[in-house]
């Protein structure tokens, strides 16, 4: 028979827990038991890795200290972690012995929270042990205290081999009614998978970096991208030199891809902006090379489109305008 120990206190000399657990496990291995105990506060950066352990158990004790409230991080860590990554048919099979002892208030609140929790996760319930423990030498010195827990380990081991039934819990039931968590179907050896990759604090810390590298990438090429029009905004505001009675519409078709720069001029108003320029006067179609060329001053665009590098669509005579309305240098 084989029981595993996963002890959620903090590891401290008095602690209460410690000195019940060590008292079960004498008794249980005079009982010829293979008992192997995972303190989680020296397992902190693994805990997600513990379910797997359970594979060849056939009885766990789930041992905490209440301190201040509740069962304390480590152990719902540690069903979390059975929840998220255990394999569920080997849990329907292991009996689970809660034992809860305090310091302060709560020993019975947390105890019930333990077996809620392993029935809810489909596991068997075993007969615990809570108490509430002022001093700890008075719990070491009573014999009557040491008989109770040496009976509830015979208890244990009882029903662990005699694989005694119990009934079903509502908790199961309404878990499988009403649990809105999606079920993955993994298979157990996936789960042992992405369990090992959640404890692997590299394998995060390298997954947080790459997105961290994706986010940014994508973040400088909107920025590129942005600065990118804006910069012709900027240029054709520097070079508009207003004209006297001259009101048009101009849209700049960049590569055949929308959206088009849209010029608008108004005397001595100009509008510059993106969006859909079917309704302009004059439709310019042009790659950006030839548009940063005319922005530098390099060519004028009477220029480029007797060269063939830009096409228009509209009112000649209003295109004629733009080497008047915007001056490049």
């Amino acid at each position: 028979m084989n029981i595993n120990i996963y002890y959620g206190g903090r590891g401290i000399i008095d602690d209460p827990t410690l000195f019940v657990l060590n008292k079960m496990q004498e008794v249980l291995e005079e009982l010829n038991v293979k008992v192997t105990r995972y303190n989680l506060h020296e397992s902190k950066g693994t805990i997600t890795t513990l379910p797997q352990t359970l594979k060849d158990a056939d009885g766990i004790i789930l041992a905490t200290t209440i301190e201040w409230y509740g069962i304390g991080g480590y152990m719902q860590q540690f069903l979390d972690a059975c929840w998220l990554y255990g394999d569920k048919e080997k849990i329907a099979q292991i009996y689970m012995c809660p034992i809860v002892m305090s310091t302060t208030y709560g020993e019975r609140e947390g105890k019930m929270h333990l077996s809620n929790a392993w029935e809810v996760l489909g596991g068997l319930p075993c007969s615990g042990i809570c108490g509430y423990v002022a001093d700890n030498v008075k719990l070491e010195m009573n014999p009557q205290y040491v008989t109770i827990i040496e009976k509830k380990a015979e208890n244990m081991y009882r029903t662990i081999n005699q694989k005694v039934p119990s009934f079903p819990a509502s908790n199961l039931v309404v878990k499988q009614m009403v649990s809105i968590t999606p079920n993955f179907d993994f298979t157990p050896q996936e789960t042992e998978q992405l369990s090992m990759y959640a404890s692997d604090a590299m394998y995060v810390q390298r997954q947080k970096e790459d997105i961290q590298e994706l986010a940014n990438l994508f973040k400088d090429m909107m920025a590129d991208k942005a600065s990118d029009e804006e910069a012709y905004i900027k240029e054709f505001r520097n070079a508009f030199k207003p004209q006297p009675g001259v009101s048009a519409f101009f849209s700049f078709k960049m590569d055949g891809k929308s959206p088009a720069l849209l010029v608008k001029v108004n005397g001595s108003r100009l509008v510059c902006e993106y969006g859909d320029g079917d309704s302009a006067d004059v439709v310019v179609m042009l790659d950006r090379n030839v548009l940063e060329d005319l922005l530098v001053g390099r060519m004028t665009f009477q220029r480029a489109f007797m060269s063939g590098a830009m096409k228009i669509k509209g009112e000649f005579n209003v295109f004629r305008a733009l080497d008047q309305l915007f001056v490049f240098s």
